[in-house]
């Protein structure tokens, strides 16, 4: 089978840590459109945030208010009965202040995870129905991160990082309006000063995201050699390469420490900057301030006022710099998000697909080609006729189309022309799902999922009793070595199935469609990768699985496929020759010298 792999983005860099992740959405305002519409569920939710932020941001204003009118009303004049009762009053203020941002913030923390939740459950429902042509041309890593990183980066901005930017906007523009509110002259003087420092604080922040996009370019060089590497283990270790892969590693590892250095030192120097400008802006303003109050226009409590004003104006601006770098970061990951969505399945139910019942095996194969890109055939007029019972081997060099064949069958893909009929039906005409229950399917690359033996072999038939998968697994000659096993049927199953020899878990893998107990079976050298012995006890198996059942086998071995009621031997595209095995053998043809090279290769292996 021919397939296309894609090159899938670098690991990116993203968290709650405030890095910015140097990645922007290519459409935001599209993006936060359609982000929108996914948050409708929770508009209440969310209204009711905002009210609370707007109440909590006002709330936080009064308070260098109430300690200006303090000083001038009651501190001046020695009044101790009213300064009391101001303190009393901040202190409400404060105390609603902090109780109202708590609540805000838990609301939307339970919006943001349970709305990322709804996200990676969707994302992750639509890569069960997308087509196999899909997941041919994406890797595994790139669509992980799209359902964990993406989407974390979607729960930042929502349950911390949305909040910080609308109040510290609010923040900022309350503090303009209150300033210019409560004494005019005074304001212009100080905001004269910010251009200066929202100017410094734009340049900083494009130097911090230039150095962060450095970064995690050699974070993503690094993770691939990592990945590499560590998947590689076996080979790198056969061939002794252990040292090269550690210096090659180090030498990526430098790359991205020495970013990482830059990075972390523009980021350490924004937190001093802020503080000096606020600082610098605070002096300018008292001197300002402390003039206009020899001349009457100012008094000491408005500057009081002003100064804690000011302290407060630099963290919002410094927290807007950082969000909104979390924000562009949540968009690019929303993006790629609905990238996985917008795509849709290559092979969908039509809208009147009948449910495929109870079938007794009979298929045809009507004039079907197939290529997987356009002008580039894998399969030319394959026509064949398997009656319900028969055993079909498949034969020909690699590449030919022998999976290809099943694959079409199995309606991964959906032919480019011609008709595939299971029992008279068009199988695009009946739903999926009902097609692959009739199916079996044992590949040569058998996959075990984590969990015990029993679950694995359940995975078949998820109703099974216990009875039923330890009378499916000595069935499949599984039951032996599974009771030797330390917990027997309960012996965990480590990651892709490790733990167990390429032959029994080919067995298990036997046994699991045995279990299923499926009208055909499709075995896709299910013994070319095990020794002599293993494969006696496979085929034993097999010929139990076999029993009445529909069947295409695709061997290398051609000894492993003699009684079959039909071989059909498969080469540039077409089925060249088709007959039994002695059949084959007797015209001398294709299938004659590919079964001799096989006898003559095995003979000279015995001599030596």
């Amino acid at each position: 089978m021919s397939k296309q792999s894609s090159q899938s983005n670098a690991p990116r860099f993203v968290g709650g840590s405030g890095r910015p992740s140097g990645e922007t959405a290519q459409d935001r305002q599209k993006t936060l459109r359609r982000l929108s519409e996914y948050l409708r569920p929770y508009r209440t939710s969310l209204i009711s945030v905002t009210v609370l932020v707007v109440i909590a941001t006002f709330l936080g204003l009064a308070g260098p208010v109430l300690l200006g009118r303090a000083i001038d009303q009651y501190v001046v004049f020695d009044d101790v009965d009213g300064l009391i009762q101001m303190v009393v009053l901040m202190l409400i203020v404060y105390l609603a202040q902090g109780v109202f941002t708590m609540i805000h913030g838990i609301l939307m923390i339970r919006v943001g995870q349970h709305f990322v939740a709804d996200i990676r459950a969707t994302l992750f429902n639509h890569f069960q129905i997308l087509s196999m042509d899909y997941h041919d041309r994406h890797r595994v890593g790139d669509l992980m991160s799209r359902v964990s990183n993406d989407s974390e980066a979607i729960n930042q901005i929502l349950s911390n990082g949305l909040i910080q930017f609308t109040t510290n906007i609010l923040s900022l523009g309350g503090i303009m309006i209150a300033m210019f509110l409560i004494n005019f002259p005074l304001a212009v003087g100080t905001v004269t000063i910010l251009p200066i420092m929202l100017w410094l604080t734009s340049q900083v922040t494009r130097r911090t995201r230039e150095a962060f996009r450095g970064m995690q370019k050699n974070l993503g060089s690094m993770n691939a050699i990592m990945e590499e590497n560590i998947t590689g283990i076996r080979a790198v270790q056969a061939y002794a390469r252990e040292a090269g892969a550690v210096e090659q590693f180090q030498a990526a590892s430098t790359e991205y420490r020495k970013a990482g250095i830059r990075a972390d030192f523009i980021t350490a120097a924004l937190g001093p900057m802020f503080t000096t400008m606020s600082i610098l802006t605070i002096a300018a303003t008292s001197l300002l301030g402390g003039w206009l109050a020899l001349q009457d226009i100012v008094s000491v409590g408005v500057l009081a006022t002003f100064v804690i004003y000011i302290m407060n104006f630099f963290r919002p601006m410094r927290g807007i710099a950082m969000v909104y770098n979390q924000l562009q970061a949540a968009l690019a990951g929303a993006e790629r998000i609905f990238e996985v969505l917008d795509e849709t399945p290559t092979v969908d139910d039509k809208p009147d697909a009948a449910n495929l019942g109870h079938i007794d095996g009979h298929v045809s194969f009507d004039n079907v080609s197939f290529a997987y890109e356009p002008d580039k055939p894998v399969l030319v007029d394959i026509n064949l006729e398997v009656n319900p019972g028969q055993t079909i081997a498949l034969v020909g060099p690699t590449g030919a189309g022998k999976t290809t064949i099943i694959s079409l069958l199995s309606r991964f893909y959906d032919v480019t022309a011609g008709t595939i009929l299971l029992d008279g039906h068009d199988i695009r005409d009946v739903k999926q799902d009902t097609i692959r229950q009739q199916l079996g399917i044992v590949l040569q690359d058998t996959f075990l999922f984590s969990g015990t033996v029993m679950e694995n072999i359940r995975y078949g038939r998820l109703d099974a009793t216990d009875e039923d998968v330890v009378e499916a697994a000595k069935l499949a000659n599984a039951d032996r070595f599974i009771r030797l096993l330390p917990l027997g049927y309960e012996t965990e199953v480590s990651e892709k199935g490790n733990n167990f020899s390429q032959g029994q878990r080919q067995l298990l893998a036997i046994a699991r469609a045995v279990l299923a107990d499926p009208r055909i079976l499709i075995l896709d050298e299910a013994t070319s990768s095990v020794d002599t012995r293993t494969e006696i006890q496979i085929q034993q198996a097999l010929l139990r699985l076999l029993e009445g059942r529909t069947a295409f086998v695709i061997a290398h071995r051609l000894s492993t496929i003699r009684n079959a009621d039909q071989v059909l031997v498969v080469n540039d595209h077409r089925i060249i020759e088709r007959g039994t095995h002695d059949d084959l053998l007797e015209k001398r043809g294709f299938y004659y010298d590919l079964y001799m090279s096989q006898y003559h290769r095995l003979a000279e292996l015995i001599r030596d």
